[in-house]
């Protein structure tokens, strides 16, 4: 894959965020990280394909981030793959009717969670 598809990681755990980082560039994708709601949404402006998103975070939430992506023209497309210790049936419906493209629940599956992502940029 040449043209490297980028990916936004967001969260606040730095050894998630490190880990994710590294499967994802091992994987072939170009990553942006952020520690935290207010960097993510910066980062939204450099046009990421895809964001893997925690919910919990101490300033903007992953779920008002997820609206803000929806709710915006330029940034609409962007793929939303939640990646949640809120594992009730409220939060992961609330992800999906914001407009996720999956709700992913830690602790995860490293090569399920690349299965998805590549089939999510693939479907893209």
């Amino acid at each position: 894959m040449d043209n490297k598809q980028k990916i936004l990681v967001v969260d606040d755990d730095p050894y998630i965020l490190m880990s994710l980082e590294f499967l994802m560039q091992k994987n072939g994708y170009d990553v942006m990280v952020a520690r935290n709601g207010k960097e993510a949404m910066e980062l939204l402006e450099q046009g990421p394909a895809l964001v893997l998103l925690d919910i919990m975070m101490p300033d903007v939430d992953g779920y008002a981030i997820c609206k803000h992506i929806k709710s915006t023209p330029e940034l609409k497309d962007i793929i939303v793959v939640f990646l949640s210790a809120k594992t009730k049936e409220a939060d992961i419906r609330k992800g999906y009717d914001l407009g996720a493209s999956l709700y992913i629940s830690k602790p995860f599956s490293t090569r399920d969670l690349m299965k998805k992502v590549k089939e999510l940029l693939e479907a893209a």
